[in-house]
């Protein structure tokens, strides 16, 4: 099993680029594990590629930095085969 900073490192390597759903599977659990939980203000209604990023990452919201990268690594081996 990859660590998460294993997993995070491939991830931006693959050969394919995932779809944008698949990007914010990744994005969101991604600040979960670094950051923890929301900190910044929700991006403006017209912001939708910023609105997408911020409501990826808030629907990891209380959930600790340990179990996001778990679930992050998940979500890595889920998509590795698709696109490594």
């Amino acid at each position: 099993m990859v660590s998460f900073e294993e997993a995070a490192e491939l991830a931006k390597n693959f050969s394919k680029k995932p779809t944008d759903s698949e990007f914010l599977e990744f994005y969101g659990l991604f600040k979960q594990s670094t950051v923890g939980d929301v900190n910044i203000d929700k991006p403006g209604i017209l912001d939708l590629k910023k609105k997408a990023m911020y409501e990826a990452w808030n629907a990891h919201k209380g959930l600790s930095k340990e179990a996001a990268k778990e679930a992050y690594i998940k979500v890595y081996e889920k998509y590795a085969p698709k696109y490594a």
